[in-house]
C-alpha cells in the first residue's frame, strides 16, 4: 500500500498566503522524512480554498528539495492551460527528477478562471478529451502536430523527450498521467486511454468501488491488457487526522475546517453566472471524518485497509493540513508515516 499526502495549500481564516504556502512546503518535506510514498499538490485560482496557482511549479520546488518521494499534481487543470506547455513542463520534471513526477489532470470547474485565461466555457464543457489526447501524444511521440477544434499547429519536435530518461524501463518512458474522475463519463474517458483515476475525498468506498469496476470494464473493452487493467494505480483522495483518541482527531477538524471551507467555497465565481450549490461546511467536515482515517493510528490503518479491500485501490492521497496549524500539521504527517504506515505493512 502506498500512502501519500494531499496538499491543498488551504488558507484558513486569519492566515496570510505566505504562511499558508510555507505550511504546504513544510508538510511535503516532513512527508519524505516520515517515510510516506508521495505528495499530491492541488491548484486553484483567485480563492483562499487553495492558494497554489500552479501545482507544476510547486512540484518543481519540492522535487528539488526532496530525494526519494514521488510528487504529483492533483490536479493540473487542462481547460485553463495549453497541453503542450503542460507536457513540456511534465517532461522536464520527469527527466530532472529521475522519474519521480506524476501528472494528475482534470477538467476543473466552470469558474471565472476560464475568462481570465481566455480559454472560455467550451474548453471546460467539450474540450477536455481533445486537450488530454494532445497531452498524451506530446508525452509519447517524438514529433507532434495538431488539427483540432481548439488546437491547430504544424508539426514540431518534442523537446525534451520524456523517453530520454536514464536507467529506466519501458514503463518509465514518460511521466505517469492520472485523471481526476467524478462521473461515469470521465471514468470511461480515462479507461479508454488506460489512465489511472484520482477519486475525490467526497466519495465513499462503495462509490469508489463502482467507479473502479466501471473503469475495468471499459478498459478491457478498449483492448487494454488484463494484467495492466488489474494493476492500474488508481489513487483515492481522503483526509487523515491522527490523535490518541478518535474524538480528539474529529474535534480538531471540526474546529478548523468549516471556517476554511466556508470562505474558500464561497469565493468561487462561475464564468457564466450560473448558481452553484456549495456543501454545508460543518456537514461536509463531519462526512469526511466518517469516511476517512480520522482517529487513532490503529483506526486509521484499519480504515485505509478496508478501503483498499473494498475498492482495490492501493494508493492514497490524504489531506493532512485540516488543523490549519503548522506544528499540528507536521505532527500529523509524522504520525501518519511513523505510526500508521507500519501497521499496513
Amino acid at each position: 500500500m502506498r500512502v501519500g499526502t494531499f496538499v491543498l495549500a488551504a488558507q484558513f481564516p486569519g492566515q496570510g498566503q505566505g504562511e499558508t504556502l510555507h505550511r504546504a512546503v513544510r508538510s511535503a518535506e516532513v512527508a519524505e522524512e516520515a517515510g510516506l510514498d508521495s505528495v499530491w499538490l492541488a491548484e486553484h485560482h483567485f480563492v483562499p480554498y487553495g492558494v497554489c496557482p500552479s501545482a507544476v511549479t510547486l512540484a518543481a520546488l519540492l522535487l528539488g528539495r526532496t530525494r526519494r518521494i514521488r510528487v504529483g499534481t492533483a490536479v493540473t487543470v487542462l481547460p485553463t492551460g495549453h497541453p503542450v506547455t503542460i507536457g513540456e513542463q511534465a517532461a522536464l520534471l520527469h527527466l530532472t527528477s529521475g522519474g519521480r513526477f506524476s501528472l494528475g489532470v482534470g477538467r476543473g470547474g466552470p469558474w471565472v478562471d476560464l475568462e481570465v485565461f481566455g480559454s472560455g466555457l467550451p474548453a471546460y464543457e467539450q474540450g477536455f478529451p481533445e486537450a488530454l489526447d494532445l497531452l498524451l501524444r506530446w508525452l509519447r511521440e517524438p514529433r507532434v502536430s495538431a488539427l483540432g477544434e481548439r488546437f491547430t499547429f504544424r508539426e514540431v519536435a518534442v523537446v525534451p523527450r520524456p523517453a530520454e530518461i536514464l536507467d529506466g524501463g519501458p514503463e518509465d518512458a514518460s511521466p505517469e498521467v492520472v485523471v481526476a474522475c467524478t462521473s461515469p463519463k470521465s471514468v470511461k474517458l480515462a479507461a479508454e486511454r488506460g489512465l489511472p483515476m484520482l477519486l475525490g475525498m467526497h466519495c465513499g468506498d462503495e462509490e469508489k468501488a463502482e467507479m473502479v469496476a466501471l473503469w475495468r470494464r471499459e478498459a478491457l473493452a478498449a483492448g487494454h491488457a488484463p494484467d495492466r487493467v488489474v494493476t492500474a494505480g488508481h489513487v483515492s483522495a481522503g483526509v487523515a487526522q491522527i490523535a490518541d483518541r478518535r474524538a480528539e482527531a474529529a474535534e480538531t477538524l471540526l474546529k478548523s475546517m468549516p471556517g476554511w471551507l466556508k470562505q474558500g467555497l464561497d469565493a468561487h465565481v462561475t464564468v457564466d453566472g450560473r448558481r452553484r450549490s456549495m456543501r454545508d461546511p460543518v456537514a461536509y467536515t463531519e462526512l469526511l471524518c466518517g469516511l476517512h482515517p480520522v482517529g487513532t493510528p490503529r483506526l486509521a490503518a484499519d480504515r485505509l485497509a478496508a478501503t483498499s479491500e473494498r475498492t482495490g485501490i492501493t494508493r492514497f492521497a490524504l489531506l493532512v493540513e485540516g488543523s490549519g496549524d503548522l506544528a499540528a500539521t507536521e505532527e500529523n504527517v509524522w504520525r501518519l508515516g511513523t505510526e500508521v504506515l507500519p501497521l499496513l505493512t
